[in-house]
């Protein structure tokens, strides 16, 4: 048997915290003296406080490793699946991380040349395209910020099942439409679709017309910095937005290997400003100099 002093030396775990894992009932010791409260610990459990150390440097939570403890998941293969997931995790953390990095390392050298951070707006391009009729296969629901990571891939895995067995016909990648007219906690009123040839029932048409559009290279992260230069151009050349913005994944994101190869279209549909003057869309795509 080891004093809680000496198991908390061999583990370099403290005592205060051997007795909130007592307390939580995570890593209970063997003994404890009625007497004078002293606890004590079978050299066998030092495997455990290991286990519990390891982790925990793996960032699980204790809520977790009580969970993992308490079944059948420390077993090999239930917990090398346990482990997978979160290396899974912690290698997209590194890679926020480095995008982070490399950031910061633009936003330095913008202001060693004397520039502005948000200088970097300037470079963001935003043409006119005439976006035809589309017949739209989709599923509109209220999906709130922590949840838009699983919904795609639960509603858009559901709208190709939907097009594999009714044999359909895709005419351009998939997309998702924002209805919301502001970010909520409650929720985006977000559309999930796939431009399809067939009419069937769960299909509707979109006809988005005139749009600013901008082709983003690179991590979704960027998305916000397009919304907003959109809309600073859309303002400077008063134009208003007439439909829901939306964007199109040119490319499957499970299936590139770096953010860098990700391509995604932003469309903004538009119209001009209530009380300006009216200008033919042949005239507003030869008249700019910030379209395509």
């Amino acid at each position: 048997m080891l004093s809680i002093g000496e198991f908390s030396k061999i583990c370099q775990v403290s005592a205060k915290t051997l007795r909130y894992y007592d307390e939580i009932g995570l890593l209970r010791p063997e003994e404890i003296n009625p007497e004078n409260g002293y606890r004590y610990y079978r050299v066998e459990q030092l495997e455990r406080m290991l286990f519990i150390s390891r982790l925990k440097s793996y960032h699980f939570s204790l809520e977790e490793i009580k969970r993992i403890l308490g079944s059948d998941e420390a077993e090999a293969e239930m917990l090398c699946q346990i482990l997978s997931k979160k290396k899974s995790e912690m290698e997209k953390q590194m890679r926020q991380f480095q995008n982070t990095l490399d950031q910061l390392g633009d936003d330095i050298d913008r202001l060693q040349e004397g520039k502005s951070i948000m200088n970097y707006m300037d470079e963001i391009d935003v043409g006119l395209a005439d976006v035809p009729l589309m017949n739209l296969l989709s599923m509109r629901r209220l999906v709130r910020d922590c949840e838009f990571a699983d919904a795609y891939g639960t509603y858009f895995g559901r709208l190709f099942r939907k097009i594999a067995d009714q044999q359909l016909t895709m005419t351009a990648p998939p997309m998702v439409l924002f209805h919301s007219s502001a970010f909520t906690p409650e929720g985006m009123d977000t559309e999930f679709a796939v431009p399809v040839e067939e009419c069937v029932k769960g299909t509707r048409d979109f006809q988005p017309g005139l749009c600013l559009k901008t082709v983003l290279h690179g991590s979704y992260d960027q998305l916000p910095s397009v919304y907003a230069r959109q809309c600073q151009w859309a303002e400077n050349h008063g134009y208003e937005g007439s439909d829901a913005l939306y964007e199109v994944y040119v490319t499957d994101p499970s299936q590139v290997s770096e953010e860098s190869e990700l391509i995604t279209e932003i469309y903004f549909p538009i119209r001009k400003k209530r009380g300006g003057s009216y200008e033919t869309r042949e005239s507003e795509r030869t008249g700019s100099d910030d379209r395509k």
